[in-house]
């Protein structure tokens, strides 16, 4: 299980030590994709084939879910850490999430969130309800 929060900076070629917590649980390889909210998402290989799977079952005849679909898969790749535990984050997936130096990686339980700084701290100032959102939780059976 991902948890926690840690900061990061790129170097000059886009490459990103990724948390030591991390690494172990991640494997030897992983993938690196799009995520939502302008971050990226990665992905133990276990964990992204179940994803993957989820991703096959949508009907290719809905228009959503090819979207759904390609958004995910287009921006994938496969990832393994360098001796110093570092991975290269590819130009597009920094144009997509802003990245720019400043990196904070989200532990979420299956997967890693990877944040820009400025994004991240964005999205913490929006005004946030627990109570809120925990009754919205409660329709969908948490």
């Amino acid at each position: 299980m991902f948890i926690g929060e840690y900061k990061h900076s790129l170097d000059e070629k886009g490459r990103v030590i990724v948390p030591s917590k991390y690494r172990e649980k991640l494997g030897e390889i992983f993938i690196l994709t799009k995520g939502l909210d302008g971050c990226l998402f990665i992905y133990p290989l276990s964990e992204w084939n179940l994803f993957e799977q989820k991703l096959k079952q949508l009907p290719l005849t809905n228009t959503n879910a090819r979207k759904f679909v390609r958004f995910f898969l287009s921006g994938a790749t496969e990832c393994n850490t360098d001796k110093q535990g570092r991975i290269l984050i590819p130009n597009h997936l920094r144009v997509y999430s802003e990245i720019e130096k400043d990196i904070v990686f989200i532990g979420m339980s299956n997967r890693i969130e990877v944040w820009s700084i400025n994004k991240w701290n964005s999205y913490n100032e929006e005004e946030f309800s627990a109570e809120l959102i925990a009754e919205q939780m409660e329709e969908l059976g948490i």
